[in-house]
């Protein structure tokens, strides 16, 4: 594996005040260019100083490594490491290996964080330390950086490894994690190249307290030929990922909660493909609904959903 990297580091650099901890800022990149300087603005004009913005770039062929240098010209607290393209969860898992702080951030190379990011969250720490995940909402931006949406998924706090099941609600640009939870439950799963983070907050969930802030905190940016804007595919591994955590983790969820919050997931997918047309994968997903939670009126109200889809709907991916 190739790799550079500035010549000092952060805490060479730095003299953190007292409880002002390092916060490590962790970027996967691949063929960015276009949008990762958004991020890196987005970090460096944060009021919060004491942090490393680590950078790993899955095999790049565009200019994002010549990007990346030239902020690094006047930001030290910028690294920047080259990997032969091996996916997301490698890359993150990379940055993490090399990460030094308390805390841990996570920001794709094409979103971006609004102002007082780092500060309102470490706030939520100082006063809820019994937390060790802190999440909040996002705006959801086009290629211009043009906000298209400002709703958010509905979201949870305390233990939400049951309601979890349902979605994935947690918005990874978003997001501060204690770093000893990465010491002891480890990193991203490399089984999949989509949807890490979903299995990453699902074993998480398992033993943390997650905390919502409801702050809009990060833009989440949508474009073209964007993994995550692929829905069937995401359906497909996220029933994987749920499935697999269950198994895993059998004492994380009591399984009269599953079931239910189970059926609510194959309730979901039953909508989105009797919309797109696949009659089949519909009412496939509709008897696992009824397998799970036969007397739930969402999964009745799936049932109508499937035989009269709501019209005007395109299949992504």
């Amino acid at each position: 594996m190739k790799s550079s990297t500035s010549p000092n580091r952060a805490e060479d650099k730095m003299t953190p005040e007292e409880n002002a901890p390092l916060i490590s800022i962790i970027t996967p990149a691949y063929n960015r260019g276009k949008f990762i300087g958004d991020a890196i603005e987005s970090v460096i004009h944060q009021n919060y100083p004491f942090f490393e913005h680590i950078i790993v770039d899955d095999g790049s062929t565009d200019n994002t490594r010549e990007l990346v240098r030239q902020y690094q010209k006047r930001e030290p607290r910028i690294f920047y490491y080259y990997q032969e393209n091996q996916g997301q969860s490698a890359a993150r898992n990379n940055a993490l290996a090399r990460s030094k702080g308390v805390f841990v951030c996570f920001l794709d190379s094409d979103d971006y964080w609004l102002p007082g990011k780092i500060e309102e969250s470490l706030a939520v720490f100082d006063k809820h330390p019994e937390f060790d995940v802190v999440y909040g909402d996002c705006f959801t931006v086009n290629e211009y950086g043009e906000i298209i949406s400002r709703r958010n998924i509905k979201r949870y706090s305390g233990r939400i490894a049951a309601t979890l099941l349902r979605d994935n609600f947690i918005s990874m640009s978003t997001t501060m994690v204690r770093r000893r939870c990465f010491d002891e439950m480890g990193g991203m799963s490399s089984k999949r190249k989509v949807a890490d983070d979903y299995d990453l907050w699902l074993r998480f969930a398992s033993k943390y307290l997650f905390y919502y802030l409801p702050e809009y905190l990060a833009c989440y940016r949508i474009s073209k030929n964007q993994i995550s804007s692929d829905t069937p595919r995401r359906f497909k591994v996220n029933e994987e990922i749920i499935l697999a955590f269950l198994e895993e983790y059998p004492e994380a969820v009591p399984w009269k909660e599953a079931k239910i919050n189970l059926s609510r997931f194959y309730a979901r997918k039953a909508r989105f493909f009797s919309r797109a047309g696949d009659k089949r994968t519909a009412w496939n997903a509709i008897f696992n609904a009824f397998k799970y939670a036969p007397s739930s009126m969402l999964v009745w109200r799936g049932v109508f959903r499937v035989i009269y889809p709501q019209r005007n709907f395109k299949l992504s991916g």
